[in-house]
């Protein structure tokens, strides 16, 4: 990575809803420093913004709010990265609501950051468990920088229940008992659904291509 990158301002949001300690060792594993913070002027400031994400999109969504983080992450425009739920979060809505576990229940929606046009659905996994827990192989749909050294089929870890339809916005694609967005990408909004933090070398070059990304 040149000096250039080294001195970027990394900056991991604190939405109140993340492992952020796992996704900040793994940026400063790559001799990078990072900064974690809900402070809107720190976000804005930041060369380089990752979105983490564990649990519920309701819960998740409320606590971005309470933070009055919405509008602060709607306007950025250097490059983004949505983690797991942080990916899903991008979307426009999101079936993740208490009790969305059964199938009645999945009448409402939670209204999502609305960064990139697509919703998040629950897993139709067919004979397979849920949550999608473990290593599974993605296949690249598309070129972009952020997969650079990065080959088809390449294996990373996922934990979910809940996915983005393969669209147009799909960069990368995975198969458990149905196709689903692994990434997804519009303009300086990328999104991840596996743990890039917890898979690896592979994980650690995509995480070092989205430092290095340039719009």
């Amino acid at each position: 990575m040149s000096e250039l990158q080294f001195k970027q301002q990394i900056v991991i949001i604190d939405t109140g809803c993340a492992n952020i300690s796992s996704v900040k060792f793994a940026i400063e594993r790559l001799g990078v420093s990072v900064t974690v913070s809900d402070v809107p002027s720190i976000i804005q400031a930041a060369d380089k913004v990752l979105l983490p994400g564990v649990g519920a999109a309701s819960a998740a969504m409320t606590s971005i709010k309470q933070k009055e983080l919405v509008e602060t992450i709607q306007q950025l425009k250097q490059p983004v990265l949505g983690i797991c739920l942080g990916m899903q979060l991008m979307a426009q809505l999101s079936e993740e609501t208490p009790g969305s576990h059964i199938k009645e229940n999945r009448v409402n929606s939670v209204p999502c950051l609305d960064l990139i046009p697509t919703d998040i659905v629950r897993m139709e996994a067919g004979q397979e468990v849920l949550p999608h827990m473990g290593w599974n192989q993605i296949t690249l749909n598309k070129e972009n920088p952020l997969f650079k050294g990065i080959n088809d089929g390449t294996y990373f870890y996922f934990v979910h229940s809940f996915c983005a339809p393969i669209s147009e916005y799909t960069l990368a694609s995975c198969q458990y008992g149905q196709a689903f967005s692994a990434s997804i990408n519009k303009g300086n909004f990328f999104g991840v659904q596996f743990h890039p933090e917890r898979s690896g070398a592979a994980g650690s070059q995509l995480l070092k291509n989205f430092i290095e990304l340039t719009l």
